[in-house]
């Protein structure tokens, strides 16, 4: 999980702030001499640190904490407001304003621009806009075949020119191909390499001029810490980058760059890819991710995800058969199969208020896989009424699924379980009280 080191150890200063009832000037600047070592350790750039650490030790030795009821919690909201301003203060939006409006995406080998390309296509079409994809990366063995497949799982067309080198005449004929085919975003994934060089930025400086971009976004990977900093600085002083894209930050990150990167360059990170799903992309907003480095939860983001994934049509059919006592073995592998859509589950946990200690909880993210083969080891009418399953038919379903009898009456005990609860939701249909029933998934 991004971000895990540092929260643990800011969770943990901020736990001991907490339970004093007082606090004393010397008790703030102890508990922020070990936030400025967690800080460092997550490679967060020492200027940036020291900066961060004068603006709160400014406010929490002032009268705003002194006076305060719970001077503890009033410590971790400074920290959490600095945080946010840290890292942008408000969350930044794409520019679109030009027809078809041009996303250059730039950056060193590896950080993941072509599966960024992708994703980032899947978020607009989402979003009701019709984007195109733009192989220019002719170094790469095999680049362009990577976003065509990965174009592909969108539903995304990919403009490419087989043979062609030159790659700004490549960009420049998929521009006037998005204009053709009424493609209202064009995303052209370009080059890498594994150090900057003139080459590389000469080549990118020739596509902007030729393109004219709304939007150049520097692909970062987060896991390279505090070098992302310094190749920021250096793509931002060639290009003038709108903007930053970090990846892999749900991967074993310190997460130095997503803090430091905003305050060094003075560019606004604004995409996240947070895991290795096509859908795990999103806005990146400075408050929900202080938030969530500071264990208090992300509730805004996982409302989001949950509105993009989960399908309102099944929704409203399941609050129906809710209604009337219908639910099934079926409905209940499809409801467990949309809140796998959501993310995995500590993911999910760790977006809770006071998650983040459960996340790190084992769970058998296989479940699924094993609930899955055995309802569909059963036959239709064993799944709409499972009460029919005797011990020769469970022995059989067990042996199809590759599983245990065991294991399939730990099953049917969960959907015993749900089917009560469905009952409680159907009784208070029949009065009338489900109005504003949830239609997210139990």
């Amino acid at each position: 999980m991004a971000f895990e080191g540092l929260a643990d150890k800011l969770q943990s200063v901020f736990k001991k702030l907490t339970a004093r009832g007082k606090l004393g000037e010397a008790d703030v600047k102890a508990a922020l001499r070990e936030v400025r070592m967690a800080l460092l350790e997550a490679d967060v750039n020492f200027l940036v640190v020291k900066d961060f650490l004068a603006k709160v030790q400014e406010r929490a030795v002032g009268q705003e904490v002194m006076q305060a009821l719970t001077p503890g919690q009033t410590v971790i909201k400074i920290v959490s407001e600095e945080l946010t301003a840290l890292m942008g203060g408000k969350g930044a939006r794409l520019e679109f304003q030009s027809r078809p409006s041009v996303v250059l995406l730039c950056g060193l080998q590896g950080a993941g621009k072509t599966t960024l390309a992708a994703k980032l296509g899947g978020m607009l079409k989402k979003q009701g806009k019709n984007p195109m994809l733009a192989a220019c990366d002719v170094y790469r063995p095999a680049a362009v075949a990577q976003l065509e497949i990965v174009g592909k799982s969108q539903n995304l067309p990919v403009f490419s020119m087989p043979g062609e080198k030159d790659a700004v005449k490549i960009a420049k004929e998929a521009q006037r191909q998005a204009i053709i085919g009424l493609n209202d975003v064009l995303i052209v994934d370009t080059a890498g390499r594994l150090q900057i060089d003139d080459a590389l930025m000469g080549e990118l400086e020739e596509i902007k001029k030729a393109l004219r971009p709304d939007e150049i976004l520097l692909v970062v990977d987060s896991m390279t810490g505090q070098e992302a900093v310094n190749v920021a600085k250096t793509f931002d002083e060639r290009l003038d980058l709108s903007g930053i894209a970090l990846t892999k930050l749900d991967g074993d990150t310190r997460g130095g760059a997503a803090i430091s990167i905003r305050a060094v360059t003075g560019k606004p990170v604004k995409l996240a890819s947070v895991g290795e799903k096509m859908g795990d992309i999103e806005p990146f907003y400075p408050d929900r991710m202080a938030s969530r480095i500071l264990g208090m939860g992300d509730v805004l983001s996982l409302i989001e995800r949950a509105q993009q994934n989960i399908d309102e049509k099944k929704a409203l059919e399941l609050e129906q058969k809710l209604r009337k006592n219908q639910f099934t073995l079926d409905d209940f592998l499809d409801q467990m199969e949309q809140i796998s859509n959501l993310g995995s589950m500590q993911e999910l946990l760790a977006m809770l208020p006071g998650g983040a200690k459960l996340a790190n909880a084992e769970i058998d993210e296989k479940q699924l896989g094993r609930t899955k083969a055995l309802i569909l080891s059963m036959t239709p009418s064993e799944r709409r009424n499972p009460r029919i399953l005797d011990f020769s038919r469970k022995k059989r379903v067990a042996a199809g699924s590759g599983t245990s009898v065991q294991q399939l009456n730990q099953l049917l005990k969960q959907f015993e379980q749900a089917q009560k609860m469905v009952k409680q939701f159907g009784s208070m249909g029949k009065k009338g009280k489900m109005r504003g029933f949830p239609k997210l998934p139990f």
